[in-house]
């Protein structure tokens, strides 16, 4: 996963987030805090995690004497997997979940999600990926079919728009004008193809030598 270039403005970061089995029936709730946190919920799904599949995800903490237990309960259940995003998602929603045990985070991060939803520092109700590199295998063990690459902003957008697709279109949309053809949206659509400003220009004798 590229680093999102936040600071510019650019680009915005996705990142997984799973609603555990414990907190299953308070998905919605949970759902609406992140809308309203800033995200945006790219991908949604309901999952059933294999013991295999819970080991992958939490590769990082094999070995550990809670392993066996995460992994026995994380695969108990139905859980809600979810590709968020926003402008540095990663360190946003971490902060939004807070610490991995409940009891703590009810003390130190009262409104945090694991804190209102989470029991301990097993059933904590929710999980996110701590890096890019955690975030990027996350979401591809989970949603192998995913766009992981950073998303460019509202005003990146309209900036390219501006620059690049406005112009092209303007032009055509005066020579349409100027003809009145009798199929104007297939004639614009001919005019857009062979005007495209944007369109590399290929030498045809660089190809043609051997």
């Amino acid at each position: 996963m590229e680093k999102a270039l936040s600071t510019a403005g650019v680009y915005v970061e996705r990142t997984l987030a799973l609603i555990k089995p414990d907190a299953i029936d308070k998905a919605g709730e949970i759902e609406e805090i992140i809308l309203r946190s800033g995200f945006t919920i790219i991908q949604k799904r309901k999952v059933c995690l294999s013991p295999e599949v819970c080991s992958d995800i939490y590769a990082a903490h094999y070995g550990k004497m809670f392993f066996p237990s995460l992994t026995a309960f994380m695969s108990s259940g139905t859980s809600v997997a979810m590709v968020i995003a926003r402008d540095q998602a990663i360190a946003y929603w971490n902060e939004l979940i807070g610490p991995a045990n409940s009891v703590k985070a009810r003390e130190t991060h009262p409104v945090s999600l694991r804190a209102l939803y989470g029991t301990d520092d097993l059933r904590n109700a929710v999980h996110g990926s701590g890096t890019f590199s955690a975030a990027e295998k996350e979401i591809r063990i989970i949603f192998p079919d995913a766009s992981i690459d950073p998303i460019p902003s509202s005003q990146s957008a309209i900036s390219y728009l501006n620059k690049y697709v406005i112009p092209t279109l303007l032009s055509g949309l005066t020579e349409l004008c100027k003809k009145k053809p009798t199929g104007p949206i297939t004639w614009l659509a001919d005019w857009l193809i062979a005007n495209n400003l944007n369109k590399p220009n290929i030498c045809e004798d660089f190809l043609d030598k051997p």
